[in-house]
C-alpha cells in the first residue's frame, strides 16, 4: 500500500512539473511578456513643463469698485468729491506708473483721479511742488497747438499744469487724444485730467497745497 502512495506522489509532481513547463511556453503567456516588456513605466515618461500662466499674459488690472470706468467726460469717482473744507492737511500725490491723481489729507486717501501724465519725449518733472497762484479757465498754446480747460499751476508758474484733456483753438476737446487718459502717459508735462476732475480741482484746492509727483 505505502509503494502505491509512493508512485501516486511521484505521478502527481510530474505531472504538476509539465503542467507549468506548459505554462511558460504557452503563446499567451509569451505575447503578454512580449508586450510587458514593450511598456514603458509612467515613472520614466518625461515630465510635463508647467507653464506660468503669468509670464504668458500680463494680469489684467482690476478696477476698484468706486473708480467708473476711464471716461474723460465723467468724474473718476462714483461717489462724490470730497469737501475739503472738512480737512486740514490736503496733498496731492501724483503716480506717473499708474497714471492716477490721488487727493489725500495726511495718510488718507480722498479722491482717485485718472491722469495722463508727459510723454517720454517731454516728462513730468517728479519732486515735490506747491500749487501756484497761475490759474484759469482756458489756455491755447500755438506751439504745441493744443490748448486746455480749468488749468492750475504747480510748477514754473504756468508752465506745468493740472489742466483737463487738450482741446484745439477753438476750445474744442481732441477726442483722439482725450482717449488716453488713465492708459497712457502723452503729454508735453502737464497733468491731464477728466473733464469734471480737472474743474473740481480749480475750483477746490488752493495755492500752496503741496504736490508729489513720482
Amino acid at each position: 500500500m505505502s509503494r502505491l502512495v509512493k508512485m501516486l506522489s511521484m505521478a502527481a509532481v510530474l505531472f504538476l512539473a509539465v503542467f507549468l513547463i506548459s505554462l511558460r511556453f504557452h503563446p499567451a503567456a509569451t505575447n503578454t511578456k512580449q508586450q510587458n516588456s514593450n511598456q514603458v513605466s509612467v515613472s520614466n515618461l518625461p515630465k510635463e513643463k508647467k507653464t506660468n500662466s503669468k509670464s504668458k499674459a500680463k494680469k489684467k488690472q482690476k478696477r476698484p469698485a468706486y473708480m467708473r470706468a476711464v471716461n474723460w467726460k465723467k468724474s473718476s469717482e462714483t461717489k462724490d468729491y470730497p469737501d475739503l473744507k472738512k480737512y486740514k492737511n490736503v496733498w496731492i500725490k501724483v503716480s506717473i506708473a499708474k497714471q492716477r491723481v490721488y487727493i489725500f489729507n495726511n495718510k488718507t486717501r480722498l479722491y482717485t483721479m485718472y491722469a495722463s501724465t508727459g510723454s517720454k519725449s517731454s516728462p513730468t518733472p517728479t519732486g515735490t511742488y506747491h500749487i501756484q497762484a497761475e490759474r484759469g479757465t482756458f489756455f491755447y498754446n500755438a506751439k504745441s497747438k493744443e490748448g486746455a480747460k480749468y488749468y492750475v499751476s504747480w510748477k514754473d508758474h504756468g508752465v506745468y499744469l493740472f489742466h483737463t484733456v487738450p482741446t484745439n483753438a477753438k476750445g474744442q476737446f481732441i477726442v483722439k487724444e482725450a482717449k488716453r487718459l488713465g492708459k497712457e502717459a502723452n503729454s508735453h508735462g502737464c497733468i491731464r485730467l477728466a473733464v469734471p476732475d480737472a474743474k473740481w480741482l480749480y475750483n477746490n484746492v488752493q495755492e500752496g497745497t503741496k504736490v508729489v509727483i513720482h
